[in-house]
This record gives C-alpha cells, sequence and structure tokens, in this order.
C-alpha cells in the first residue's frame, strides 16, 4: 500500500513542474490530478503536450496515478449522459497518451424522477460503456464512493453488481456513511471485492483510520491511499506532516 495525493485542495495552486517537486520532496509516490486545476493536464492538451507530460513523469519519482475527472452518470436525461459518457472517454485517452493507470468518474446522486432502481440501472450501463472503451485503452474506471444517496456503501455495491465489469471499480471516499457503532469493517468488507484506488482526508480527525489501514493490509490491497485534505496556509509542512501519520497509522500494532 502507497501514499499518493490529489490536487484537491491542497496542491490545486501548484503547476506541473511545482507540484511533481513538492511531491517528491514529502516523498508521496503519486498524484491523481483533478480537472480544473492550474496544472493543467485536461483533454484539450495536443498530442504533443500529452507526450511531455508523460515524459515529465517518467523522469520523476511521483507516478501519474489518475485523472479525477467530474464526470457523472446518474441523470434521467439520456442526452446528458451521454455527454458525461463522451467526456468521460476523453479523460481516457488522456490517461492513455500520458500514462495514468485510471479515469475517477462519480455518481452525484439519486434522481427523484425516475427512483433508485432506474438511477443505478442507468449508472452501470454508463460505466459498462465507459469500462469497455477504457479496456480497450487499458485505462480503469474508478467511481468515487460519492453524493447524498450513492455515498452509501449499499448503493455503491449496487451500482458495481449492475455495471459488471472487470475494468470498472470504487474508489473508496473516507466517508461518515462508511462508519457503523465506530468500525468501518462492515461497509469495507462489502465494497472490497470492487476497490481499486483509495481517497483519504483528515488522518487526525474521527474516522478510524487505523482499521481502515489494517483491513486494506489483511485483505492484501496494494494499490494507493491518496491524500484529499483540505487547502493549508503551509502546504509543504502539512504534507510531510501527513506522510509521518500515514506511516504512523499504517504501522502493524501488536
Amino acid at each position: 500500500m502507497r501514499l499518493g495525493a490529489v490536487t484537491y485542495n491542497i496542491l490545486k495552486d501548484y503547476d506541473l513542474e511545482t507540484l511533481i517537486a513538492k511531491l517528491e520532496e514529502a516523498q508521496f509516490e503519486a498524484v491523481e490530478l483533478r480537472t480544473g486545476h492550474k496544472h493543467g493536464v485536461e483533454p484539450s492538451l495536443s498530442a504533443a503536450e500529452r507526450g511531455k507530460v508523460h515524459e515529465r513523469f517518467a523522469r520523476s519519482k511521483v507516478r501519474l496515478l489518475s485523472l479525477g475527472s467530474t464526470c457523472e452518470f446518474h441523470s434521467p436525461d439520456e442526452a446528458v449522459r451521454r455527454k458525461n459518457i463522451e467526456e468521460a472517454k476523453k479523460f481516457v485517452d488522456l490517461a492513455h497518451d500520458t500514462g495514468a493507470w485510471g479515469v475517477k468518474v462519480r455518481p452525484n446522486g439519486i434522481s427523484k424522477e425516475v427512483g433508485p432502481r432506474k438511477t443505478v440501472e442507468v449508472i452501470g450501463e454508463s460505466l459498462r460503456e465507459v469500462g469497455a472503451y477504457g479496456a480497450r485503452m487499458g485505462v480503469e474506471i474508478w467511481l468515487e464512493v460519492h453524493g447524498r444517496e450513492t455515498q452509501m456503501p449499499a448503493v455503491a455495491a449496487a451500482i458495481m453488481k449492475a455495471t459488471r465489469h472487470d475494468h470498472v471499480g470504487l474508489c473508496w471516499n473516507s466517508n461518515p456513511t462508511d462508519i457503523i457503532n465506530g468500525s468501518v469493517k462492515q461497509n469495507f468488507n462489502l465494497l472490497r471485492p470492487w476497490i481499486k484506488n483509495a481517497h483519504i482526508n483528515e488522518l487526525a480527525g474521527p474516522y478510524p483510520y487505523r482499521e481502515l489501514f489494517a483491513l486494506m493490509r489483511a485483505s492484501k490491497y496494494d494499490r494507493y491511499t491518496l491524500c484529499e485534505a483540505q487547502e493549508s496556509k503551509e502546504p509543504e509542512r502539512f504534507l510531510r506532516w501527513y506522510r509521518a501519520l500515514w506511516v504512523e497509522l499504517n504501522r502493524t500494532c501488536a
């Protein structure tokens, strides 16, 4: 299990060169570049620009792990869903060209117009199409456990069962709704078959990260946990502190 970061929010104002340098200094191993941030890695890049991004990460100690899109597929309007599907495919192309492993997408709620069952069905259909496209390009699709209703682990599991595609998985998002009686074990075990990435946030907060990390180790999770923390007035210091605390919480305890 390795430590990386999402550019949302603490790294959002760094250009790509500075971003890589700061992560290397703090000994972070990977990054998810969220759309709309100063790094500028977007589907609008030319082939030459994409090649430069790929080359820059290849020369660094930081892996370009994923691209954080805001594509979402819960709308009852087919035209809206189609627009998001095509946008997601553009991010898949970008991931392929820049060497990223995955593209993060999300649900953002349940449509009141069609209800939970139909919403889950259309999300699954959309993800299956994007997943098939990603498979051809060698890029995984990671659905963030996100949205007021769709962050509920039972709903995320239903979406994965509706999707039925090996190239589509979940991004664990460290939500308060994961916790039952102080523990995340029940919901982690529910979602573990599909977890391909993880967002973690405030390690000094009430979320049971030592338990989560122990569950990850026990289940042989060997991918990344990505810091998705609030802005800091001292980002370099915060990153060093965050890594030190991550190492401690990830330590095997007697």
